[in-house]
C-alpha cells in the first residue's frame, strides 16, 4: 500500500511552529492514521522528501503564481522555470517580498495582491499566493516549491519527476469549511473553537458515506492532540491527508 501523508508547512520551522507530517494509509474504506511527526528544521523535510517507498502527499501551500504576475514578470512558462527565475531573481524571502510590493506598487487599486484561478474556483475565500505579511503565502510558495522540485518528485500537471513519489497541493481549509462552514477552527483555545475541532475531527472518523473513506486515529492521545492543539496545525496535516487518500482514488488524482 502506498504511503499517504499530509503537509501542514511553515517556511521557517521551529520547535513552536513545525512542519507537522501526518501519514497513514488506506485500506479498504478506512483511512488509517499512522504517525504525526514535528519537524523543526527545513533539512528534516527535505530528507523525508527523498525517502524512495512510494507516498502521495499533499502540502499545504500553494503550488503556483496568478498567471498575470508570472507573464508580467517574464517569469517562465512551467513550474520549474518560474520558481528558478523567482530564486535567480531573489536570493531572500525579504528579496521575494521586495520584489511583489515593487510590482504591486506599479498596479490599481484591488489589484496588487492577485489570485490564481483555483483560488477562486475552490469555493473558500484563499489567501493570495504573493501575500507575504500576516499569512506569509508568500513565502511557503518561495520555500515549498524550491524543495519540491529539488527533490524530484512528481507534481501532476506541473512537473514531471518520479512517479513514486507524487506531491499534490492540498487545502485543508476546503475539507474543514465542507464540514463545519465557516466557523473558525484555528489559532484560540476558546470553547468554539475547540467544538469546531472536535467536530471536524468527529465526521472524518464517521465520514464514510460523506467522503469515501472514514478515518481511524490510533489511540485515544493522538486523537485528543487533534482537538488539543489549538493553533490547529496538528489537524491541518490530518486533512491534508484525508485529501491525499481522496485523490488517491480518482483518476489523474482529481485533475479536471
Amino acid at each position: 500500500m502506498t504511503l499517504l501523508a499530509g503537509i501542514d508547512f511553515s517556511c521557517n520551522p521551529s520547535r513552536t511552529k513545525p512542519v507537522t507530517l501526518a501519514t497513514g494509509r488506506v485500506l479498504g474504506a478506512v483511512l488509517h492514521l499512522e504517525d504525526l511527526a514535528a519537524m523543526p528544521r527545513l533539512s528534516q523535510l527535505e530528507d523525508w522528501l527523498r525517502t524512495p517507498d512510494p507516498w502521495l502527499g499533499a502540502f499545504d501551500f500553494p503550488f503556483g503564481l496568478p498567471r498575470a504576475f508570472v507573464d508580467a514578470n517574464g517569469l517562465g512558462t512551467s513550474c520549474a522555470e518560474v520558481i528558478a527565475a523567482v530564486h535567480a531573481r531573489c536570493p531572500t524571502r525579504m528579496a521575494w517580498r521586495a520584489f511583489i510590493d515593487a510590482w504591486g506598487n506599479t498596479q490599481p487599486a484591488g489589484a496588487r495582491l492577485l489570485h490564481r484561478r483555483t483560488d477562486r474556483e475552490s469555493g473558500v475565500g484563499s489567501t493570495s499566493p504573493l501575500q507575504t505579511r500576516y499569512v506569509p503565502v508568500g513565502f511557503m510558495y518561495f520555500e515549498g516549491v524550491a524543495r519540491l522540485v529539488a527533490s524530484g518528485v512528481s507534481m501532476p500537471g506541473l512537473l514531471q519527476g518520479d512517479p513514486h513519489r507524487v506531491a499534490l497541493e492540498g487545502y485543508p481549509r476546503r475539507l474543514a469549511h465542507a464540514i463545519v462552514a465557516r466557523r473558525s477552527y484555528k489559532n484560540g483555545d476558546d470553547d468554539d473553537r475547540r467544538a469546531a475541532r472536535e467536530a471536524i475531527v468527529a465526521t472524518l472518523e464517521s465520514g464514510a458515506d460523506r467522503f469515501g473513506l472514514a478515518l481511524c486515529i490510533g489511540g485515544t492521545a493522538l486523537r485528543a492532540s487533534l482537538v488539543a492543539d489549538a493553533s490547529g496545525d496538528r489537524l491541518d496535516a490530518v486533512l491534508c491527508l484525508v485529501q491525499a487518500a481522496i485523490a488517491s482514488r480518482l483518476p489523474r488524482y482529481g485533475l479536471p
